[in-house]
């Protein structure tokens, strides 16, 4: 019987590696497709949907350069994000080597089927504590980012794709995280309303932010230097 219980431990284990190694693949492949971009930047517009801040929709342009360099410039001067830096570029969440990527099963996303992947980080350095990837198999593109971090919050970021699919460039991109975890930049206007006269259901509302970047165009590997991100 105890031999029975070890065989059965062995298989279960083997199993659960070759699983895992499944869904690392197919996230480096994601990761080799978006490695394509070295660098771009990008025009479009944002929408900003906080209850507690006025902002209206404004022209931005972003840039990227890898391996991590990231600034997004709104109309005005003011890019509001949630703190830490939140990039809303996937390239950040697969990039390097050190994770355990994890089967969560399928969803359906928008449509689209899609495999949900769990990367687990595995150096204590790591801000993110844990990222659900929701990947089109397909296509190779992450439909959907969940992540935790240790500072910073949770959020997660939905992206459509359409003109530059081929380098996994989002036409839309939607931003959602807890306004409790919100560092306000300078020189926005709030608005504040009495806590009291709120319903239940605005309450929760007052609590959950959102950010949505529609993008319409892109220039992609034209080269960026480093003082554009100073």
């Amino acid at each position: 019987m105890k031999r029975l219980l070890i065989t059965a431990v062995a298989f279960v284990s083997i199993q659960f590696s070759a699983f895992s190694q499944d869904m690392t693949a197919l996230v480096n492949k994601v990761k080799a497709k978006l490695d394509q971009v070295n660098d771009y930047v990008a025009e479009g517009s944002m929408k900003t949907d906080v209850a507690f801040i006025k902002a209206p929709v404004g022209r931005v342009k972003v840039y990227f350069k890898k391996p991590n360099h990231f600034k997004l410039k709104r109309d005005g001067g003011i890019s509001i994000l949630p703190k830490g830096g939140v990039t809303v570029n996937m390239s950040t969440l697969v990039a390097g080597n050190d994770f355990v990527a994890l089967s969560s099963g399928d969803a359906v996303i928008n449509g689209i089927k899609a495999k949900v992947v769990k990367l687990i980080p595995t150096t204590d350095n790591s801000d993110v504590v844990l990222s659900t990837l929701y990947i089109d198999e397909t296509n190779l593109l992450i439909l959907k980012a969940a992540t935790t971090t240790k500072e910073n919050g949770s959020f997660e970021i939905e992206m459509s794709y359409g003109k530059f699919i081929s380098y996994s460039l989002p036409d839309k991109v939607i931003f959602s995280f807890n306004t409790k975890d919100y560092k306000m930049p300078k020189g926005v206007a709030l608005e504040f309303e009495d806590e009291e006269k709120l319903t239940d259901a605005e309450k929760i509302k007052r609590k959950k932010g959102r950010v949505q970047i529609n993008y319409s165009n892109y220039t992609i590997n034209k080269g960026l230097d480093d003082n554009v991100f100073k």
